[in-house]
């Protein structure tokens, strides 16, 4: 089964039919004026960019919730087109392939969940409301596995991106070629759990879509982390002698992060020790670490990872499908462009 073009921009149009259009329009032309001052137009693209500390955050829940309300919408039309293309109505269509499938637990698996209750109330008390709980529960599952199938077997093209930015990007850590077609740029802290958890996301993402992509990494160590400060500037400390990404990744590989440790981890690395530990002892790249970190902050972040790809901004407990789906949309859209058609995001 297919879903044309037009269907994907008839759905992401109705999703975004349920919010404000008026909005809606402002937010995505930075041409658009919102206000006046003196005579002095002021641009969206203006306010975005000057109070983006302020704005950035709010805009990226309203983007989580749109995405959330595409989503449902998404697998909504891909189940009426396949109860359409059986001649089957919704109803009908959801009790064939789920409803009939999922079977009932057993005797003895209901007395098993009864037994993690910890409830006083005896067995037979509760028993339907177990039962009604465990064919919910499975009913639920069978669902996303068919939702899934359907979107396997269909071409879904979401366009609706994350906010967007301008980052500063000069002067910072790049790993692969100024004219790639996407660049991901993070903000991130080497004692932050996440940061350490999603590294090897970031790195797989590279290793996948190879010269097509760059990475560039910013520093944004946060103050409950008494580790992270030194930990960037040692990592700086490793880019003067050209093993900046080296020392990167294995600091966030072995999570050791004490000075003694990342000198230790320098010398591991062939690094110049007498040099790497002067560098690092008296502080001499702690001011490049706090202008990255003062960007962040003026761009909006409280918290890492941060990520921007090309400029369209994602944060929190992003995985490496979350990041992939936006890194193929860039890719999608400068190819539609490429190509004489009119890309989705921008």
């Amino acid at each position: 089964m297919f879903v044309s073009g037009k269907m994907i921009k008839f759905v992401l149009g109705s999703a975004l039919g349920l919010l404000s259009a008026g909005i809606m329009t402002a937010q995505n032309d930075a041409s658009a004026v919102v206000a006046e001052v003196g005579g002095v137009k002021v641009t969206m693209g203006e306010l975005e960019q000057e109070e983006s500390a302020r704005l950035l955050s709010a805009h990226y829940q309203y983007y989580q919730a749109e995405a959330k309300a595409l989503n449902d919408l998404i697998d909504k039309k891909l189940i009426e087109q396949k109860a359409k293309s059986e001649n089957l109505t919704v109803d009908q269509l959801l009790q064939r392939d789920i409803a009939s499938q999922v079977k009932d637990p057993t005797e003895d698996q209901m007395k098993v969940y009864y037994e993690g209750l910890e409830t006083e109330q005896p067995y037979d008390t509760v028993r339907e409301k177990i039962l009604e709980k465990i064919r919910d529960v499975r009913t639920q599952k069978a669902r996303a596995a068919y939702i899934k199938a359907l979107h396997a077997e269909t071409n879904v093209a979401v366009l609706l991106a994350p906010p967007h930015v301008n980052v500063d990007t000069q002067n910072a850590q790049s790993l692969g070629s100024d004219k790639a077609a996407v660049t991901l740029v993070e903000f991130a802290d080497y004692e932050c759990p996440y940061c350490q958890k999603v590294a090897a996301d970031v790195k797989k993402l590279k290793a996948d879509f190879g010269d097509k992509l760059t990475l560039t990494y910013k520093d944004f160590p946060l103050p409950m982390h008494s580790r992270a400060e030194k930990a960037a500037e040692a990592s700086r400390c490793a880019s003067k002698q050209g093993k900046f990404w080296e020392f990167h990744d294995e600091i966030f590989r072995s999570k050791e992060l004490d000075i003694d440790q990342l000198k230790a981890q320098a010398r591991a690395l062939k690094l110049d020790p007498a040099q790497f530990d002067k560098c690092l002892d008296s502080g001499e790249e702690a001011a490049v670490v706090e202008s990255d970190r003062k960007e962040g902050t003026r761009l909006g972040i409280n918290g890492t990872p941060a990520f921007f790809i090309n400029g369209h901004f994602l944060s929190g407990a992003v995985d490496y499908a979350a990041l992939r789906e936006i890194v193929e949309q860039q890719l999608a859209a400068q190819a539609q462009t490429h190509s004489g058609g009119n890309a989705g995001s921008k």
